[in-house]
């Protein structure tokens, strides 16, 4: 059974407010928590118009205090930006707050442009990308108490679960080398998603935390009644994207808007990534290409991002999704890692568009 999730980037749309994005944000954790979704996770991003998720330890404060079961964590908190020793206290305190429902996903990126990682960074941006290893084997030494001399307050029994994020082999081979879980962002580099995992899978060494790989696979999910609505909705996604590549971050736009919108070349090239790490369509092609991902990369858990300009279109598309999530699974043949074949068409699954 591979575990559903949602992963968060509390979008602000045109017309809109990032206040109203966080409330929004809220309503969609008690939904996620209501349809069954395992993990709520939120990014962090900076300098974004469009992206409301700033500060990850403060919004899952506030969201884990509006949910009961569901785990609410990082996804995530870009270890660069932060000491180890403050992070470590901000997640021991969450944890004390909210026992055993915390993660603590790291990143080593910067989520953000060159010029405002360097004002995070007081300037020093490539000596603390490089330091990631060092950075992290601190922050899990404080969040386990076996820095002599400095203790990181309040550490509850039950510590964060610590996972490691990465959109290359980097993070991949360190959370196996570490027997740490590891989420790989197919949304953002689907290119690299089976060479990340392999690695992953060769370097793993069995560890006190985790006995053998667990893989999360982090896919950009939008799911209508039809795969025309579905490609609708889809515009301000993949004309948000275009704009994040090309250095010109702006609110989500509206459908309207993104239709209107005509491709530049220089446009045209970054969208071709964007179409290889989305799912776009209605429940059949979603449900299809969902069991082939799942089929191909062996995920324990899938996370789910969904980018659409109206808030009730993205709790539509997360209810739909949580509704053919069994199927999913059950087309998916775990010992084989293949595919059933579709009866109803005579197709192998995944061959949607």
């Amino acid at each position: 059974m591979a575990n559903l999730s949602v992963l968060d980037l509390v979008p602000v749309g045109v017309g809109t407010s990032p206040a109203d994005a966080l409330v929004h944000s809220t309503e969609l954790i008690q939904r996620a928590e209501e349809l069954g979704y395992h993990r709520h996770w939120v990014a962090e991003h900076h300098n974004m118009p469009g992206i409301a998720s700033t500060s990850p330890p403060v919004l899952i404060a506030h969201l884990a205090a509006h949910s009961t079961t569901i785990r609410v964590g990082s996804g995530g908190v870009m270890l660069p930006n932060h000491p180890p020793l403050i992070v470590a206290e901000q997640f021991g305190t969450l944890a004390a707050l909210h026992p055993g429902r915390i993660d603590l996903g790291i990143g080593r990126a910067p989520g953000t442009d060159p010029r405002t990682a360097a004002a995070i960074r007081f300037g020093r941006l490539e000596e603390a990308v490089d330091d990631f290893p060092r950075a992290l084997a601190e922050l899990v030494a404080f969040i386990e108490d076996r820095v002599v001399g400095v203790a990181a307050h309040p550490r509850p029994p039950g510590a964060p679960e610590v996972w490691l994020l990465g959109s290359s082999d980097f993070s991949a081979q360190l959370a196996g080398l570490l027997g740490r879980p590891f989420s790989f962002a197919h949304h953002f580099s689907a290119a690299n998603t089976m060479p990340a995992l392999a690695a992953y899978r060769r370097a793993f060494r069995p560890s006190e935390h985790l006995g053998q790989p667990h893989v999360m696979v982090a896919v950009s999910v939008i799911c209508a009644e039809d795969d025309e609505r579905a490609d609708w909705l889809a515009g301000p996604s993949r004309l948000s994207f275009v704009r994040r590549r090309t250095g010109r971050p702006q609110p989500l736009p509206t459908p309207e808007e993104a239709a209107r919108h005509e491709l530049s070349p220089s446009e045209r090239e970054p969208l071709r990534s964007w179409g290889a790490g989305s799912i776009v369509g209605g429940p059949g092609t979603v449900r299809n290409r969902l069991a082939r991902l799942l089929a191909d990369t062996r995920a324990d858990e899938v996370m789910v991002t969904t980018l659409v300009h109206g808030h009730a279109d993205r709790l539509r598309s997360y209810e739909l999704l949580a509704g053919l999530w069994p199927a999913v699974e059950a087309e998916v043949l775990p010992e084989a890692g293949t595919v059933v074949a579709d009866v109803r068409n005579g197709a192998a699954l995944g061959s949607g568009a």
